[in-house]
């Protein structure tokens, strides 16, 4: 087959049965215009001619003519997004120039002025040294008598008594076996010169009548007046003076309960004034149980003291 044979086919390929097409012929430059007249063409003269050869066929497939297939896609779901669980990204590094973090801010004392931080820690050394010194004297008083307690025996008692006094008869092997009344009686001075004298008012019995029944009666209540009567005794003869500067100490707390006691019941009267106090106590033993063969009187024995003048700051029941 010559030159003309193939060429007739590139012409006439591709476009019978069964003949498989040829490639598409490289592509050419249009072809240039002449050069003007007297100018040399700037392009070189070994540039290859332009293409006369017809483009190419359009080969690509006719449109398809067949149904577009069903939309078989799930329907959407009605679920929530899930979260998003990536994991957060790490903090960034402090910057290299950045200083050391600041200080934590103080709190309690040390937030305080200096000023008031002395205050301060002055109170507490206070404090301090009066807790250490009541536990001192505490301890003197209720230790076994010695040489620190001898020696000092009166300023351990000028402190213990009567505020922190302390009773062990609680823990006794042979507890107290009587009841003791203690009552009062005064002189009242009446808004018409006259005085008149008041019968004998049982305090102890009022006591027992507000704990009766009362599931938290006061430390008044239950101790104040017994105590009270206890120093007394404690601290007088059989002839009711004094042994003491505790004595002296005694007789006023005593008297100064007994005119607040009589205030509160209103012993004076309207415009009444109580001018003198007596004070007495009633003692009766308690009686043996029946399966006991012991035998005690249980007639009351009284112990009535003189009277005692009251001061005018205590009159209308002042403690003065």
């Amino acid at each position: 087959m010559d030159a003309y044979d193939e060429g007739s086919h590139a012409r006439h390929g591709g476009t019978g049965p069964g003949v498989p097409s040829d490639p598409a012929p490289p592509s050419v430059p249009p072809a240039r215009a002449p050069a003007p007249a007297g100018q040399d063409d700037p392009r070189p003269s070994d540039a290859p001619p332009p293409s006369t050869a017809p483009p190419a066929p359009d080969v690509s497939p006719p449109p398809s003519t067949a149904p577009p297939a069903p939309d078989v896609s799930p329907p959407p779901s009605t679920a929530p997004p899930a979260p998003d669980v990536s994991p957060a990204p790490d903090a960034d590094p402090p910057p290299p120039d950045a200083g050391p973090p600041p200080p934590e801010p103080r709190t309690g004392v040390a937030a305080l002025p200096l000023r008031h931080q002395i205050a301060a820690a002055v109170a507490l050394g206070i404090v301090a040294v009066v807790v250490c010194a009541h536990i001192g004297m505490t301890f003197l008083h209720v230790a076994p008598a010695n040489t620190v307690s001898k020696e000092h025996a009166e300023t351990v008692e000028d402190w213990i008594y009567p505020e922190f006094e302390q009773n062990w008869k609680l823990f006794a092997p042979n507890p107290l076996q009587q009841n003791i009344s203690v009552q009062v009686r005064a002189e009242v001075l009446t808004p018409d010169g006259g005085v008149r004298t008041t019968g004998w008012y049982d305090l102890s019995a009022e006591d027992g009548r507000a704990i009766d029944g009362n599931l938290l009666p006061s430390h008044t209540q239950q101790n104040e007046l017994r105590r009270a009567w206890d120093f007394f005794v404690a601290t007088h003869d059989g002839e009711a003076r004094p042994v003491g500067m505790r004595g002296t100490l005694a007789e006023s707390y005593l008297r100064r309960i007994m005119v607040m006691r009589l205030d509160r019941s209103d012993a004076a009267g309207p415009g009444g004034v109580v001018d003198r106090i007596q004070v007495r106590s009633r003692t009766s033993n308690v009686p043996p149980p029946e399966w006991s063969e012991e035998e005690v009187s249980t007639k009351p024995v009284y112990r009535t003291l003189p009277w005692w003048p009251v001061p005018k700051d205590e009159a209308r029941g002042g403690i003065g």
